[in-house]
């Protein structure tokens, strides 16, 4: 295989992608990228305003990039926004579950405790996560079964391998993601087709608009106490950027990785690896 074949297996011409959560830091790079490499991208928020700095980082965007609604905790909004997309685009090929994250009110920060979390705040997060995971690949699962091929991607988290303190929920809801891509990766290519993968990527820790002031001081930038133990645990000695997952992502995504399904790659700059001796 020479350097033009390398680079067409990277070429995502004639491909549609969905992105769940598709207006966050993370996914919106993902799609920035993906778009780049000559996809049809559908950013699926149920925020669409918040997509508005993305659609202008990647105009002109001519007819290869929409903003559908969709909550992924609402499935008959999740149906309507992948029949707008396969409207527009024809197909769906790929699917990206980015939708997810944490809720204040499920962590045992300050003079809240484990014992203390209401029931409601865990099962947000769990919901947000895993049923945010489950529901859109049964819909677009679906779509792809139908037509006996296609790509999921899930993201994990480092969470999911290394348990923070502090944050039970996340924790568990992550791992959950990870166990689901497994399973979904066995029962696609068993019972449906094996030209259907399931993979997932477990970001390290990356500064977001939901962890900024966790782990950096509002008014000064320094880590805070938090912060500094991740880095300290960190081989890299940095947080990671967006573009830092799309080396992989790509991969996972392309023909390059066809006999790769029901993985989690870990991209953490040796967090995973470290005992901290």
């Amino acid at each position: 295989m020479n350097t033009d074949d390398i680079g067409k297996l990277y070429d995502f011409s004639g491909k549609s992608v969905m992105l769940t959560g598709g207006a966050g830091v993370l996914a919106g790079e993902m799609a920035c990228a993906l778009f780049g490499c000559n996809a049809r991208i559908a950013i699926v928020d149920r925020d669409p305003a918040l997509a508005g700095p993305l659609m202008r980082r990647i105009e002109p965007v001519g007819d290869r990039a929409i903003v559908v609604y969709g909550d992924v905790l609402k499935p008959e909004t999740i149906r309507s926004a992948a029949g707008e997309v396969i409207r527009a685009f024809g197909k769906i090929d790929i699917l990206i579950n980015a939708a997810g994250g944490n809720d204040p009110r499920a962590t045992s920060m300050g003079r809240e405790t484990f014992f203390d979390i209401p029931p409601e705040a865990l099962r947000l997060v769990s919901d947000l996560n895993i049923l945010g995971t489950m529901i859109p690949s049964q819909v677009v699962g679906k779509h792809m079964a139908e037509r006996g091929e296609g790509v999921i991607l899930n993201i994990s988290s480092m969470n999911a391998f290394r348990p923070l303190t502090r944050i039970a929920a996340y924790s568990a809801a992550k791992a959950a993601v990870s166990n689901f891509t497994q399973w979904l990766a066995v029962y696609m290519a068993q019972e449906i087709s094996p030209n259907i993968r399931v993979n997932a990527i477990a970001p390290g820790f990356f500064l977001t608009n939901q962890n900024r002031f966790l782990l950096t001081d509002r008014e000064t930038g320094n880590l805070t106490e938090r912060g500094k133990k991740i880095i300290d645990h960190t081989p890299a000695g940095r947080f990671g950027e967006p573009e830092d997952l799309l080396g992989t992502v790509l991969w996972l995504l392309s023909p390059a990785s066809k006999f790769v399904t029901g993985i989690v790659v870990p991209i953490d700059g040796g967090f995973s690896a470290y005992s901290g001796v």
